[in-house]
């Protein structure tokens, strides 16, 4: 299956929600007036894109299609995708991992699929030829150091971690000497998920990172925020107080095959700058995508 393929597969809800209706609007298209961008806008909404950027979309459209005289339904609907993938397209979606080691640091509420992340990411190198090592730095919630320990195993990469409630900062200073012992190429980090209104939980992150930039000084940083998609607009909350406190790099999106609202995507990218890396489309380790502007717009309005 092709990658515009596996896309298009993941977002069927979404597609549903926002295609069938803008897919509908294009096929009795009868004129650009004002009925029809105000149809537009509305579908927007609905898919959780957020009513200020739908309309200032949405203007935009309106613009375009009267400077540049557009009248056909392929050539405005072309038009609309421009402007969506130019909204979403923030920053490099690329992860720069060019030291060695390099780290990833994972972060984000517990729920959003944080340590199923992680694991497939650590196939992912793995599968590129590179030394993963994972660090448990959540020795809060019960059970997380086994399923990361799980992960591990199953990717073949290497494992750190210590006694539940241990100091995180400890797990993650053995994970950087263990690193560099063993000639790791990346350490990808699990943090604690708990709400993230709570000083203490910012408190031990920025502690991580100190520890990190003390015993790998230079080494790349990737400091990922994991959101669950289907939590729409409150995990754009969440990421806008992690974005204040953690110095998060990017964003991934999971579990956009369970919801129709997929326009979140939009809302993240708009509002805090930061680009989406990844989204998660399924539960195999092939469904995390690294994200494509382009062909993720084009398979929403195809």
């Amino acid at each position: 299956m092709g990658f515009f393929d596996k896309i298009r597969e993941g977002l069927q809800r979404t597609q549903k929600n926002i295609a069938a209706h803008i897919g509908g609007m294009f096929a009795a298209f009868t004129g650009a007036n004002e009925e029809f961008f105000e149809d537009l806008e509305e579908t927007m909404i609905l898919a959780d894109v957020g009513a200020t950027l739908a309309s200032e979309a949405v203007e935009e459209l309106r613009e375009i299609t009267k400077k540049q005289n557009l009248r056909g339904a392929e050539e405005i609907r072309n038009a609309l995708a421009d402007i969506l993938t130019r909204i979403i397209s923030v920053g490099d979606p690329a992860l720069k991992l060019d030291t060695k080691p390099a780290v990833i640091l994972t972060i984000g509420v517990n729920g959003v699929g944080k340590t199923t992340t992680i694991g497939k990411l650590a196939l992912k190198q793995k599968q590129e030829g590179k030394k993963v090592l994972l660090c448990a730095g959540d020795t809060f919630r019960a059970a997380a150091a086994e399923q990361l320990g799980i992960w591990a195993e199953r990717s073949g990469a290497d494992f750190v971690r210590h006694e539940e409630g241990s100091d995180p900062a400890a797990v993650v200073f053995d994970g950087c000497a263990a690193a560099k012992a063993r000639g790791s190429d990346l350490v990808i980090v699990d943090t604690a998920g708990r709400l993230h209104n709570k000083s203490n939980l910012m408190n031990e992150l920025n502690k991580i990172r100190r520890v990190i930039d003390r015993e790998l000084p230079g080494a790349d940083r990737e400091t990922l925020l994991v959101i669950d998609a289907t939590t729409g607009q409150n995990g754009l909350i969440q990421a806008k107080q992690f974005k204040d406190y953690a110095g998060i790099t990017g964003i991934v999106l999971t579990k956009l095959d369970g919801t129709a609202k997929g326009g979140i995507v939009f809302a993240i990218a708009s509002q805090l700058g930061v680009p989406v890396k990844y989204i998660g489309v399924g539960e195999q380790v092939e469904d995390l995508l690294e994200f494509d502007a382009r062909g993720f717009v084009e398979a929403i309005l195809e």
